[in-house]
């Protein structure tokens, strides 16, 4: 469950919502004033803030711009629980950035409602790469907890583009940053209508999770799309060259292939597994192969 949270400077309604909260599998922290929950939240940011509008100077809109305005802690669910039901005072609140209104009295499995729609809510979009908008680490695992628990056979396709560093190097971080885009949008849309998960790991890494005889497909469609979309984004003499020059990570000028989608296949079968871990080193080890002279861009193998 999360950890709340909760500023009020009425004593009674602070012990009353606190205690319905923990009842149902939160923690709380507790605050008396506007102070002490901007304090709070500095110190050690909580996964949600429910605020009481009116409890002196900083009042709750005030501790709520304070917190949105903050790019540390921007991303926390703000409640904000009021007397005030106006519709004057209820835009008040979303003018300040607070994420949801409650006006009192409130039935307490509302307000739990609303807390678990929020949790929800921000964890989805923190879930997600922001560069791509592609689901992250946690999504990730899930999703291979979800097949390992149907019991069926299943592949992971790791992808990353070759040589970045010296490609981020030459053509900036703008063009960097659409080649990662490029990436994510060719294995996005090649799994579209399968059995299939995407998720970007960060950074160039990318992940495909996905029945095991649509693997080799998805890995060689998504590699010609890339290279068909790459050289959008690229000025035109680099695109007829093939090739650039940047320095490698001893420092050596050299000359470099213009980035790839690489990829490694690793067969998972349900009887073999036995850990995250173990996964992660045989893909590690699966696309340093992929990486090769000779290996062709893809590797395969089996946990």
């Amino acid at each position: 469950m999360s950890e709340i949270l909760y500023a009020d400077d009425e004593e009674g309604l602070r012990q009353m919502v606190s205690d319905f909260l923990r009842h149902a599998g939160h923690e709380v922290r507790l605050a008396e004033n506007g102070t002490q929950a901007l304090a709070e939240v500095r110190r050690q940011p909580p996964d949600m803030v429910i605020l009481d509008y009116r409890m002196g100077r900083p009042d709750g809109l005030e501790v709520c711009r304070d917190i949105k305005a903050d790019p540390r802690v921007s991303h926390l669910p703000v409640l904000i629980l009021t007397a005030q039901s106006s519709i004057e005072d209820r835009l008040g609140g979303f003018e300040a950035g607070a994420d949801d209104y409650l006006a009192k009295p409130f039935d307490p499995r509302e307000l739990l409602a609303r807390v678990s729609a929020l949790t929800r809510q921000v964890q989805r979009v923190l879930d997600r790469n922001p560069t791509t908008g592609l689901a992250g680490g946690l999504a990730i695992e899930r999703e291979i907890q979800r097949r390992r628990d149907r019991g069926d056979a299943f592949a992971v396709c790791y992808f990353d583009l070759d040589d970045f560093k010296p490609f981020a190097d030459r053509f900036g971080f703008a063009v960097a940053d659409q080649a990662i885009r490029e990436a994510g949008r060719s294995v996005a849309t090649t799994v579209e209508g399968r059995d299939a998960f995407v998720g970007h790991v960060g950074g160039d890494d990318f992940v495909a999770v996905c029945r095991p005889e649509d693997a080799k497909e998805i890995v060689l469609t998504a590699r010609a799309r890339f290279s068909q979309g790459l050289p959008r984004h690229l000025p035109e003499d680099a695109v007829r060259a093939g090739v650039y020059v940047a320095r490698d990570r001893q420092g050596v000028e050299r000359e470099f292939r213009l980035t790839r989608l690489s990829a490694a296949i690793v067969t998972v079968a349900p009887d073999r597994w036995t850990s995250l871990e173990a996964l992660g080193e045989r893909v590690a080890e699966a696309k340093r192969q992929s990486k090769t002279p000779g290996g062709g861009g893809i590797a395969e193998a089996e946990l």
